[in-house]
């Protein structure tokens, strides 16, 4: 079969294509063990009324859209 030499070394064809799957693999592929982004962006109010505000006009409006 044929083989390239990279660096010095012969390199069969087959360990190449392995090779470049694997990267694209590890590429694409999305990261299980990094950190999961917020569902709801972080909310700041100046007070502890408009905080709870935005919360119930959030918890209303979630929940007209399921319907």
């Amino acid at each position: 079969m044929g083989a390239y030499t990279i660096l010095g070394k012969s390199v069969p064809s087959h360990q190449l294509a392995l090779a470049t799957l694997g990267s694209v693999i590890l590429v694409a592929a999305p990261k299980p063990w990094g950190t999961a982004a917020p569902k709801h962006p972080q909310i700041n109010a100046s007070s502890k009324e408009e905080e709870k505000f935005v919360q119930e006009w959030l918890a209303k409006h979630s929940a007209e859209e399921k319907h």
